[in-house]
């Protein structure tokens, strides 16, 4: 195994919140209000992404939910199979106290998917991400939800520094999370890492850096993996983003405060944890990563199967990947 943890490690475990979950199902779904759909992306970006804020009043998903969780989403009508659409979730990207601080108001980030058949010609349109993205103020949408207790931002917050890596939509948690910790005034480093081809692609971009300069210890970090770095480096992906992070937070990690959060498209986590063992001394990795020698000698060709087998996450890394 990597590293030796000490005691406080191997006793480590997150001080979670208490959630709630599961107070609207199928046969029982909240009736949402929208309030707002908007363009989250700048310019000419490669996908279609919006930011949908939904009115839940009346409903018991009104106070009731956590940036970390989700809601799902009912879709009208049947599929090819006379069934209903199965409910697909979408995570909550609204502070706790709600988008604008209205607590009935939740905020979710939807990407429209458009895809090619593999079989036949045509185009296949997500039926739930389309819908959603095409509602208007004022339409109305059957939600269920809460769902999820485990990606959530622990409960003696101040007591942790923060690194949050994102691909894509896997932003989402992340608006409500950093929002949530600063309005808090919690003196802990946060660095959030955000992954996307090109520099149009980055979600929420204005946002996150207005807070960076609105709060010293809060730090941005976009990344472009088809395009050079906005300071003229070359392109990169979220893992390659490891060196500063590990330098940033150098300390934080010898002690065991900062806590990893990895949320996006399934295979990014990978390349963290092997980035996390080559740059981490081994006493540090151990607070994280429980890696078996085997493994530790073929970095650079690890493959998914050997998460919770031969590399294992402690509970100091939180993923939410798809």
């Amino acid at each position: 195994m990597s590293g030796l943890p000490d005691a406080h490690t191997q006793r480590f475990k997150p001080d979670m919140p208490e959630v709630v979950m599961h107070l609207h199902m199928p046969a029982n779904p909240a009736v949402g209000v929208v309030v707002s759909n908007e363009k989250c992306t700048a310019g000419k970006a490669a996908a279609f992404i919006r930011h949908i804020a939904i009115d839940v009043s009346g409903t018991q998903l009104a106070g009731n939910l956590r940036p970390g969780q989700s809601f799902g989403v009912l879709a009208p009508g049947t599929d090819e199979r006379s069934r209903p659409h199965k409910v697909r979730l979408y995570s909550v990207a609204s502070p706790t106290g709600g988008e604008g601080e209205k607590r009935h108001v939740i905020a979710t980030t939807v990407k429209r998917l458009i895809a090619e058949h593999r079989d036949r010609p045509g185009l296949f349109l997500g039926v739930t991400s389309n819908l959603l993205c095409d509602l208007r103020p004022g339409d109305e949408i059957r939600l269920t939800g809460p769902n999820g207790k485990r990606f959530l931002v622990p409960r003696n917050a101040g007591e942790h520094d923060y690194v949050f890596f994102a691909t894509g939509t896997g932003i989402a948690p992340y608006r409500g999370m950093v929002h949530d910790l600063l309005e808090a005034g919690v003196q802990s480093r946060i660095v959030l890492v955000m992954g996307s081809p090109y520099r149009t692609d980055l979600l929420y971009d204005e946002h996150f850096r207005s807070l960076e300069r609105d709060h010293p210890g809060f730090l941005y970090v976009p990344t472009l993996s088809r395009e050079r770095q906005q300071d003229g480096q070359q392109p990169m992906y979220v893992r390659d983003r490891l060196g500063r992070v590990a330098s940033d937070l150098a300390s934080s990690f010898s002690s065991g405060r900062a806590l990893v959060y990895i949320c996006g498209v399934a295979g990014m986590e990978l390349g963290i944890f092997e980035e996390m063992a080559l740059r981490l001394s081994p006493a540090d990795l151990g607070g994280y990563l429980e890696i078996d020698p085997e493994a530790m000698g073929r970095i650079g060709r690890w493959d998914r199967r050997m998460i919770h087998r031969a590399v294992r996450p402690t509970r100091r890394i939180f993923m939410e990947v798809y």
